[in-house]
């Protein structure tokens, strides 16, 4: 018994889950979720820099095997598709919108379709609606719809693979009340999304009408009300533990946190200005960001003083966590940095009409911010019960 007991006591104190098991696989388990969003905003910001629908539609590629490797069975993690279903629309609209508000066609332009041309007065001059729509217009504007389709992909991805409420504890003290507002705007959409399945899935039941714009009516509702008792659920479980108490913070330390804040917040502005205006005075560069990122620090360290809360079994940060969120990153350094390849293949011209060019250190990545599907760890699986 005292061999059995020593044995015990000398475990690590690890979760089971962090180790692999007998076969040399790995248990499954849930990645941090800082490191999801990471990754995830790491490919909107090299998505930001790129206008090359080839990168584009590969970045797409990435993120729709990432999800479907490592998303889990919960409510959130179903979401993805309704995302898509947005970036097509932003695409169609970008594209309605270039076709109505028909600019910059010229004689050499390959024409495909005329639209019913609309008078302006002169003082709506430069605009015109209607008239020509030429193919290299509609290339340009898909691109344009293209790109912001995989921004919005790229949060969607974020909010299909990390946990709402587990990034929530991760936040410092003087954010908290801010992160659970962020937090529930989130979480508002993939609880939209599992409110519209079931009570499809009800009406189905019922053998209800589930097509067509009387099943919308039949839908809308029911989606509402359940959105509305989702909320005040939320409102009195946030009320029962206390949230918006004000502790132990004294009016002057919370005039002092809010400046610090303020002038942070200010300081990181000018500093971003000037890293991306060229004319911009040199204090105003990496000066200006240090300057405003410390005083942000401070501001946090000092409102995070007045919130007392502990956390139960905090999240692990691995080697996975580590290189999922650094490929993500180096995806976003490569394609700023402009190194070992010609940064006009970034963004390049339909005037004259060619085909785009595939760097190949920017590909290599982006193919690379998708070995995230291999470092993450596998998600855990359902456990079902039988039935009697």
């Amino acid at each position: 018994m005292t061999g059995v007991a020593r044995t015990t006591a000398a475990a690590p104190a690890v979760p089971s889950a962090l180790w692999p098991d007998e076969g040399g696989r790995r248990l499954p388990r849930t990645l941090h979720p800082v490191a999801w969003w990471v990754w995830a905003l790491s490919l909107a910001t090299a998505v930001s820099r790129t206008n090359n629908p080839l990168l584009l539609v590969l970045v797409l590629a990435v993120l729709g095997y990432v999800v479907t490797a490592r998303r889990t069975d919960a409510p959130w993690a179903r979401g993805f598709k309704y995302y898509l279903y947005l970036a097509l629309t932003v695409v169609a609209i970008r594209v309605a919108f270039r076709a109505v508000f028909a600019t910059g066609i010229t004689p050499h332009d390959h024409f495909l379709f005329s639209l019913p041309h609309i008078p302006t007065p002169d003082w709506y001059a430069g605009i015109q609606l209607g008239g020509p729509v030429s193919l290299e217009a509609v290339l340009s504007a898909a691109t344009d719809g293209l790109r912001l389709a995989c921004m919005l992909c790229c949060i969607g991805v974020a909010n299909s693979l990390a946990n709402p409420k587990r990034a929530l504890r991760v936040l410092p003290g003087a954010l908290y009340e801010l992160g659970v507002a962020v937090t529930v705007a989130i979480s508002v959409a993939p609880q939209l999304v599992q409110s519209t399945q079931r009570v499809r899935r009800a009406r189905k039941l019922r053998a209800g009408n589930t097509q067509g714009l009387r099943a919308l009516r039949g839908i809308v509702v029911p989606v509402l009300e359940d959105a509305l008792e989702r909320s005040l659920r939320l409102a009195a479980a946030m009320d029962c533990r206390g949230y918006g108490r004000a502790g132990t913070a004294t009016p002057r330390s919370r005039r002092i946190t809010g400046a610090l804040m303020l002038l942070g917040m200010c300081g990181l502005c000018a500093g971003a200005y000037g890293l991306l205006d060229a004319t911009a005075p040199a204090f105003l560069g990496l000066p200006a960001m240090a300057v405003g990122a410390a005083l942000c620090v401070a501001g946090l360290r000092l409102g995070g003083r007045r919130v007392t809360r502990t956390t139960y079994r905090p999240d692990p940060w691995l080697l996975p966590e580590t290189v999922v969120a650094g490929t993500g990153v180096l995806s976003a350094v490569v394609l700023f940095s402009n190194l070992g390849y010609d940064p006009a293949q970034l963004n390049p011209t339909y005037y004259p009409l060619s085909w785009p060019a595939l760097p190949l250190v920017p590909t290599a990545a982006i193919l690379l911010a998708g070995a995230a599907a291999f470092a993450a760890p596998p998600p855990r699986p359902v456990r079902r019960t039988d039935a009697p």
